[in-house]
């Protein structure tokens, strides 16, 4: 197994992305992915690595191979994409399906959620996970 478990980096304030993060824990039976918000120290030094300096709250973003040499940040659709592959079965097809999108189009529809995504309301701080998740998530208190 990969001892580099990616990371989902997600806007802790944003209840579509908790749900994401919700989605991907039920699904995920390998517990392969791990979880930090964009707002915790651990996500400021991925993208300072990555010459991102200021995180996009509008971006979710999948870590792969976080902390080793080929470690890649995978941003908007390409890093759903990367979740539902490593997810597998049905959501690997729907992956596949997906990809045959123009890169352009899959971050056009994905921007236009991101841009309405406060409209399912808006968390003050970042929501905790349940405590079976809780070794799950990094900087989470």
């Amino acid at each position: 197994m990969n001892r580099y478990h990616p990371v989902l980096l997600y806007d802790g304030l944003c209840p579509v992305c908790n749900r994401l993060n919700l989605f991907v824990l039920g699904r995920d039976h390998l517990a392969r992915f791990r979880f930090a918000p964009l707002q915790s120290a651990f996500a400021h030094q991925v993208l300072a690595r990555h010459q991102s300096l200021s995180p996009d709250v509008e971006t979710v973003y999948v870590v792969a191979e976080p902390g080793a040499n080929d470690e890649r940040l995978l941003a908007r659709a390409d890093a759903i994409l990367y979740v539902l592959r490593a997810l597998g079965g049905g959501w690997r097809l729907l992956a596949a399906v997906a990809a045959l999108l123009p890169r352009r189009a899959r971050n056009a529809a994905y921007d236009l959620m991101a841009r309405n995504r406060y409209r399912f309301g808006r968390h003050d701080a970042c929501a905790l996970p349940r405590l079976e998740w809780r070794d799950r998530f990094i900087a989470v208190a």
